[in-house]
């Protein structure tokens, strides 16, 4: 990858939809180098998805839970499984496996409490591979973003 490549995803980041015309405008490049880029780069895996981001007070004032689990001594077995679960699980936006006092930190969004509850009921409650979890309510959601900033 050279400068022009991360040009190109920071620009996409910004707004995927935009034409190779208009990204070609702002970084320098033709159209159809812009096209060969972003085929590149998608099957080399950089470009992951494309995806549109949604605004939860839009839908019904979506809740977004904050949740830190901490999993039962046993090894990467545990670890493994509840990764997988996680994964499966469409309400989890984001889970990140931690170093430190928890094991997973967790982004959830439902679309009430009663849901909310339901959801931890079969994903952590029932699950015999957490030992605790803490749930924390979002009263506003500040900042939403999947950026990664590129210099």
């Amino acid at each position: 990858m050279d400068s022009l490549d991360y040009k190109i995803l920071q620009q996409l980041q910004l707004n995927c939809r935009q034409s190779t015309e208009e990204l070609g405008a702002k970084i320098g490049l033709s159209a159809t180098a812009c096209q060969r880029r972003i085929k590149k780069l998608r099957a080399q895996d950089v470009i992951a998805q494309e995806v549109a981001v949604l605004n939860p007070q839009k839908l019904a004032n979506y809740l977004t839970v904050l949740v830190d689990v901490k999993l039962v001594k046993g090894g990467a077995q545990i670890v493994d499984r509840f990764k997988q679960k996680m994964q499966q699980c469409e309400a989890v936006q984001q889970c990140y496996y931690l170093a430190g006092d928890v094991d997973f930190s967790l982004i959830i969004s439902v679309k009430s409490m009663p849901d909310y509850e339901l959801l931890t009921r079969d994903l952590l409650l029932n699950n015999s591979d957490v030992h605790t979890f803490l749930s924390k309510f979002s009263m506003d959601n500040v900042k939403i973003g999947s950026q990664i900033v590129l210099d």
